[in-house]
């Protein structure tokens, strides 16, 4: 009869072989502060030129590499206007990790604002173009609901289903052509990160 081992000595045996490399634990820690003080410099709480210079030589790329991760992911449409805010930010941090490439992080910032500035105005007036475009169905609806009830009804667009197809279709469209914008400046920055 065989000896019936536990789950514990089983792994034990499995990894007996293994042995823990810790340079790589060093790094794995190294990115996952850097990702921490990322999100705490995004939120004004943190200086990243001093973290890093504070950072031991050896885990100072997987540090940056951290930083990395967490700021291009804020690089988006803006949606509101706390956004602006945010991609300032984002640009200073990408600067400060890549202050070889400062200037030219800076002035790609800048284009980038231009570009979500004019995003936002081509919104504004898709919006007051659809609003506009669909009004008389609106007037319809407004008029047949106002005859049912017996009283003057006013629908609001963003209540009707139908409207908001109408309008998530348009502006989809715009998002699309911008968000390749997006995308290409993404891959700029990496482009500049990894060189």
């Amino acid at each position: 009869m065989g000896v019936i081992k536990t789950a514990l000595e089983i792994a034990l045996e499995r990894t007996e072989n293994v042995k823990s490399d810790k340079s790589s634990i060093d790094q794995f820690e190294a990115k996952r502060q850097g990702k921490k003080l990322a999100n705490a410099f995004l939120a004004g709480d943190a200086n990243l030129t001093e973290a890093v210079k504070k950072t031991p030589e050896s885990e100072r790329e997987s540090l940056k590499q951290g930083i990395y991760d967490v700021l291009i992911t804020q690089i988006g449409l803006p949606a509101d206007e706390g956004d602006e805010i945010k991609l300032e930010r984002t640009g200073k941090g990408f600067s400060l990790i890549k202050e070889n490439r400062k200037n030219e992080i800076s002035s790609m910032f800048k284009q980038l604002t231009q570009v979500f500035s004019q995003y936002k105005e081509e919104a504004a007036h898709y919006e007051q173009m659809i609003r506009q475009q669909y009004a008389p169905k609106l007037r319809k609806k407004e008029e047949e609901v106002s005859r049912k009830l017996g009283r003057e009804v006013r629908i609001d667009p963003m209540q009707d289903p139908e409207f908001i197809a109408f309008y998530n279709q348009h502006m989809s469209a715009l998002k699309t052509n911008y968000e390749s914008v997006v995308e290409q400046f993404k891959e700029e920055i990496k482009k500049i990160f990894t060189s």
